[in-house]
């Protein structure tokens, strides 16, 4: 069995909570794998079961909650213009030096594979590899799918979502209630809802500066400041192997992960038949081996 254990690192002023699962049997050549939780503002906990893959491919997993939520530092009166991808690509270049700057594989969902992207954009030597999984490369991509998902939703439903966002009362219980029915198609398939998802969530809706800041009210209606986020016109200076994947029914359509394949050189993708968002909780053991096949593909032939 493996062996977790949990630190406070400190980043400028503050401090990011971090969650280490080593192997107690390490397999000779492999690299730790990093987490990047999505949201912004998740925490880390609905990805958590992702440390399973210390057992299965004896390597460590590293999990971390961003600046922000979770058990990492709260920063609720933070201007607006605070909060940027930078920042956090800041945070994960801190957490490498405190790890003595060894290599490592990155694994992204959501937001996490978007901070992924900017993370491998800028070519930081120690990445080895990158999973982008359920993610998109732009958001105007996102909410054109998010549109085209909600035109499928039920009427009632799509009455009740527009008529709230255009009086913005989005925390009514009838519009709490109706972004349910989209969630359930989209987001998360399991019922009930996982319990890492909703620890996730429960934190979030606690303290959602972060979420409400850069992305918004909910998942499809995004008004924050990673509205007109995009990467694609970098993505071409992605040098690392890259594995983009995604659900059947995923809020994260084709079209906007397609351009991670069109442009990162060599990329590959994987689409999980009868998944949404959250592939790794509705198929974790079929999303763990694809991402163990690909990691190990790309772990250097000697101990770091």
């Amino acid at each position: 069995m493996s062996t977790v254990s949990t630190l406070l690192v400190p980043f400028r002023e503050w401090q990011t909570w971090v969650r280490v699962t080593t192997p107690d049997r390490p397999r000779s050549g492999t690299i730790p794998l990093v987490v990047l939780h999505g949201g912004p503002g998740m925490a880390h906990d609905y990805v958590r079961n992702l440390a399973a893959l210390a057992d299965e491919t004896g390597r460590t997993v590293i999990h971390y909650d961003q600046l922000g939520c979770g058990r990492s530092t709260h920063l609720p009166d933070a201007e607006t213009e605070f909060w940027t991808p930078q920042l956090f690509v800041d945070e994960f270049e801190n957490l490498l030096r405190h790890f003595g700057s060894g290599s490592v594989h990155v694994l992204g969902q959501s937001w996490g594979g978007m901070l992924g992207a900017e993370i491998a954009v800028r070519r930081i030597p120690q990445v080895q590899s990158l999973a982008i999984c359920n993610s998109p490369a732009s958001m105007r991509l996102w909410a054109q799918g998010a549109a085209e998902l909600r035109a499928l939703l039920p009427q009632e439903v799509q009455d009740t979502l527009d008529r709230h966002e255009a009086d913005g009362t989005v925390t009514d219980p009838d519009y709490l209630e109706a972004t349910g029915v989209f969630y359930s198609r989209h987001v998360c398939r399991i019922v009930p809802t996982p319990q890492d998802f909703v620890d996730s969530e429960l934190q979030m809706e606690a303290e959602p500066t972060v979420y409400h800041t850069m992305n918004g009210p909910n998942e499809f209606h995004v008004i924050g400041t990673l509205r007109d986020w995009s990467v694609i016109d970098r993505l071409a200076s992605v040098s690392v192997p890259t594995l983009v994947v995604a659900g059947e029914f995923d809020e994260a359509t084709p079209a906007t992960w397609q351009p991670f394949l069109d442009l990162i050189p060599g990329s590959i993708g994987h689409v999980f038949a009868g998944a949404s968002h959250c592939t790794h909780l509705e198929q974790p053991e079929e999303f763990r081996a694809v991402i163990a096949r690909f990691l190990d593909t790309h772990d250097p032939q000697h101990d770091l």
